[in-house]
């Protein structure tokens, strides 16, 4: 038990500090770039997808190892083992979609509970990020 503990703050605690980097980036570079106001609130957004994909893909990989090589669950439904499977669920899990066609079994689904209350939490605070992103850029264009 104190292994999938370990484990999933480990993966909780990288997606956070993966957001953080590139959020702080964002904030650095963005009011560098010699474009329009509206230009560099779309290269925020893009910015804060590629977070969030980067994410998804770290808990993919998570899914994966839990799996395949320390076997602390699994996942099953319209699922094969692969890494792209294990991204579907993954992106299903992060955004709360939930389709359920993939369901977790075992010690991982503790994982998909963390990633789902992790990618709630770092979508909010991508939005407010772009929130005050765009009232900065917007004022200065008054």
């Amino acid at each position: 038990m104190i292994e999938i503990i370990v484990i999933n703050s480990v993966l909780v605690a990288t997606a956070v500090m993966i957001h953080y980097e590139v959020l702080k980036w964002l904030t650095v570079l963005l009011p560098r770039f010699p474009v329009q106001h509206r230009v560099r609130v779309l290269l925020g957004v893009f910015g804060c997808l590629f977070a969030h994909v980067a994410e998804v893909w770290l808990f993919a990989a998570g899914y994966f190892a839990l799996i395949h090589y320390v076997h602390l669950g699994t996942l099953s439904g319209n699922f094969n083992n692969s890494l792209l499977d294990c991204s579907y669920f993954s992106f299903t899990t992060y955004t709360s979609l939930g389709l359920g066609d993939v369901e977790p079994f075992g010690h991982i689904r503790f994982l998909a509970g963390l990633e789902s209350l992790t990618g709630l939490v770092l979508i909010t605070w991508s939005a407010s990020f772009m929130y005050l992103e765009m009232q900065r850029f917007w004022r200065r264009t008054d």
